[in-house]
């Protein structure tokens, strides 16, 4: 009797053990009907929502300082190594210190550009101060480095001549447009003498079709490459805003520029740009390489920023920005960043042309040529994206190296990335400046889970009316 009742307690025992334990279990089940399923929190891969100004700025100082410690302004003796000071007397074995970074590239062009744009973003002067002290370095040597061509010739450091005497659009615009910026902000200067020199090659030098579209003899006569766009136009436009009675021949050139581009690269069934024309193809395969889109865009950006609001052909060329837009923005990837071919998902994600994106995007929400409701998360899960590339040493990853031009996907697929790709340090210094006036001017917030932007402050999570305007 006493091992029976005792049987019988173990089984009471164990029966509410098991009971315990189907409870908690049955508790901790998550379901439709005990869990409002969509506020379960998703596995991003990149971080979602829009970043505050100082997570920005952090990530931009940090991008700086790397660039600071990597891109010295020295003259050395190039076989031993040691500074020289005497700029007057230097002979043919002097060349500008070479530190990770080329001074004179249009990648650096862009990285002027940027930081000169970011100071006014953030109230820093430590960005601009980097275009300044560096173009003041290279105007400070660059009469001594061009009496030393004059008299060697090809033996004289090929940095210097890249930019005393420009041989492709590549050697000039990108630091021609920069250092026009820079004169303006700082006429103290003095860059017209370098300023003049590099107008005079792409005005007057450079290669042309017959009508007079920028073109080059590479890979065959007579082709179009997406990226003098940006190599070409942006300098001209600049040019206008100090070219006094002449503004209007300037701004005339930039625009016919762009449309020419326009006939000839733009596939309007995808609103995207091709990479290259060549003038004898009977076919015009469209290779559509993110990062050349990206310096269409931003050539844009750059001439209508300058463009006057009445100007006749000012609606042609905000038309064209507002489609590439819309084209691009239905192409971004759920990870934010865009394919190096946009229209081929087995293609790489690419940081340079994300980040182009960004700034773009941002920029024309800022100046109000697009719609924030409609863009705003577009531009800042493309900054989220950028910043995920960007190591603790400020090296920016996931760069495409420089690229030549190809008539099949292998060629772009298989290109080299590497964080000694100069191309994505300008543009995400760019990026972050424009984002930081993104976030200063809008007001996104998370609103049934989602990056909403909105025109006001919210204080609830009920959606706001606006009236159309």
């Amino acid at each position: 009797m006493k091992v029976k009742t005792l049987s019988m307690m173990g089984a009471i025992v164990l029966l509410s053990i098991t009971g315990e334990v189907y409870a908690q279990k049955k508790e901790k089940e998550i379901n439709d009907s005990n869990t409002p399923l969509h506020l379960l929190k998703p596995d991003y891969q990149t971080p979602y929502g829009a970043p505050t100004v100082e997570q920005v700025k952090a990530t931009m100082d940090r991008v700086l300082n790397y660039l600071e410690g990597c891109t010295p302004t020295r003259v050395v003796n190039k076989n031993n190594g040691k500074t020289i000071t005497d700029y007057a007397h230097m002979g043919p074995e002097a060349q500008v210190e070479r530190g990770t970074f080329r001074l004179t590239s249009y990648e650096w062009g862009v990285t002027y550009s940027a930081m000169l744009a970011a100071t006014e973003a953030t109230g820093d002067p430590a960005y601009s101060n980097y275009a300044i002290n560096r173009f003041k370095f290279l105007n400070e040597v660059a009469p001594h480095f061009k009496k030393l061509i004059e008299k060697h010739g090809k033996e004289i450091d090929p940095l210097m001549r890249q930019m005393l005497t420009p041989k492709a659009l590549d050697d000039a615009g990108a630091v021609c447009a920069a250092m026009i910026k820079a004169q303006q902000k700082d006429p103290t200067l003095n860059l017209n003498q370098l300023i003049e020199n590099y107008i005079d090659f792409i005005v007057n030098k450079e290669y042309r079709l017959a009508d007079g579209t920028f073109a080059r003899t590479r890979p065959f006569y007579n082709t179009l490459w997406l990226d003098d766009m940006f190599m070409g136009i942006p300098p001209i436009a600049q040019y206008a805003t100090i070219a006094g009675e002449k503004q209007a021949h300037y701004l005339a050139e930039a625009v016919r520029q762009i449309l020419q581009f326009k006939e000839r690269m733009w596939v309007p069934e995808k609103n995207l740009f091709r990479h290259g024309w060549v003038e004898e193809m009977q076919d015009h395969p469209a290779f559509h390489w993110a990062r050349a889109n990206g310096w269409a865009l931003l050539t844009l950006c750059e001439v209508l920023d300058v463009l006057p609001d009445n100007y006749p052909q000012r609606d042609k060329l905000m038309e064209l920005y507002r489609n590439h837009v819309r084209g691009l923005a239905a192409l971004q990837s759920g990870e934010g960043l865009w394919h190096q071919l946009l229209d081929r998902p087995d293609s790489y994600l690419e940081t340079s042309a994300t980040a182009i994106y960004a700034y773009c995007i941002a920029h024309g929400i800022n100046k109000g040529w697009i719609d924030a409701m409609a863009y705003g998360p577009v531009a800042t899960l493309a900054w989220n994206a950028v910043t995920t590339q960007i190591n603790e040493k400020g090296q920016v990853g996931g760069t495409c190296v420089g690229t030549g031009m190809a008539f099949d996907p292998a060629f772009y697929c298989y290109r080299p990335v590497t964080v000694y790709a100069a191309h994505g340090y300008g543009p995400v210094i760019w990026a972050g400046a424009e984002i930081i006036n993104l976030l200063k001017n809008q007001h996104p917030k998370m609103n049934d889970s989602a990056t909403l932007f909105y025109q006001t402050e919210q204080t609830t999570n009920q959606p706001i009316f606006h009236e159309k305007r």
